[in-house]
């Protein structure tokens, strides 16, 4: 069975750290790409950062460029996304889904999808 589960969202406050995990099973990890995405109310889901294992590339949205840092233990299929000076813009579901490429990708392209994971930022 595939799945991707995120895990490590939560309430915090501003300037504050959280480390998001997403752990894979079912597939092939270092075939694919891990995207991170956020859905905040009312607003359109967007991509913020992406990873591939298997060589280490990654991309950040401007939005996080500088704060957000990911990383990935092959030996566990897990990619985490490490967030500093949250700012409660940052508020949203934190999904990670499996890709074809590290980047900018229409959803339509992503295989696999976790359940999201809640990040609330408070000022």
């Amino acid at each position: 069975e595939v799945q991707l589960v995120e895990s490590g969202g939560g309430l915090v406050q501003a300037g504050g750290s959280l480390r998001l995990s997403c752990a894979a099973s079912g597939f092939t990890f270092d075939d694919y790409a891990i995207g991170w995405f956020r859905q905040a109310p009312g607003k359109e889901r967007e991509g913020v950062s992406y990873i591939r294992s298997s060589d280490g590339s990654t991309y950040y949205a401007d939005s996080v460029k500088g704060r957000f840092t990911l990383s990935s233990d092959n030996a566990k299929n897990t990619v985490y996304l490490q967030m500093n000076s949250l700012k409660p813009e940052d508020t949203a579901v934190y999904y990670c889904a499996a890709g074809p490429r590290v980047g900018p990708t229409p959803e339509f392209e992503y295989d696999y999808w976790g359940q999201g994971t809640q990040v609330t930022v408070s000022s």
